[in-house]
């Protein structure tokens, strides 16, 4: 196996109405005014990601949609591979539902960043255990097909489920990580194992390249 680079970005702002809710695997639009205030971030993955490059979305089209938005910014086109495993973790009965209408017996204790533990999956639904399965196998499966760079455009759970991956740990501790939406995560899988070369990176910031610290 030779060493693949991937490039981990969460999709761009969803329209109000769904951030009101936690909307999962629900395919909701993208929100069309914050596409037009991102357009600098799009220009900056644009000019940041390798090329060429393999690219991956998943079933969901606000995946899809800000892949398109990278290559109307100034990336090349690319045929988008998508891959189901790399979905958002599902909320089962609970997508749709607003925040504050969780069973109350499922909020964690302060300080919170998600109302479920890395463990809890809601009814119809999964755990994030489950989706740092899933994610893994989807990424090592990817790693073997021999691509050096893989660009992934996906969500803020898969990305912290690929973290989990990466680390080897479980899901409790990735929970503590902010993934934001058009943020860039770059993880390596080499021969002898993986390595996380930054996370969460702001996009506005990535224009500007830099060699990585060995």
């Amino acid at each position: 196996m030779s060493t693949t680079r991937f490039w981990l970005i969460r999709h761009a702002l969803v329209e109000p109405t769904a951030r009101a809710v936690l909307y999962g695997t629900l395919d909701v639009a993208l929100c069309a005014e914050q596409l037009e205030v991102e357009r600098p971030a799009f220009a900056a993955l644009a000019a940041r990601l390798p090329r060429p490059a393999q690219w991956v979305a998943t079933p969901l089209s606000r995946t899809r949609r800000t892949a398109e938005a990278i290559f109307e910014a100034g990336y090349p086109a690319q045929t988008l591979l998508i891959e189901p495993r790399l979905i958002e973790q599902s909320l089962g009965e609970w997508q749709g539902l607003v925040h504050a209408d969780l069973p109350a017996r499922l909020r964690l204790p302060e300080p919170a960043f998600w109302p479920l533990s890395g463990h809890e999956d809601p009814p119809g639904g999964e755990s994030l255990a489950q989706v740092i399965e899933r994610a893994g196998a989807a990424v090592e499966n990817l790693a073997k097909a021999g691509a050096p760079d893989i660009v992934i455009v996906s969500h803020g759970g898969t990305i912290r489920a690929l973290l989990a991956h990466a680390m080897g740990v479980g899901p409790d501790p990735v929970l503590h990580f902010s993934i934001q939406n058009l943020s860039l995560t770059r993880l390596e899988r080499h021969p002898a194992g993986w390595r996380i070369v930054s996370v969460n990176e702001p996009p506005r910031a990535l224009a500007g390249g830099g060699r990585d610290a060995l």
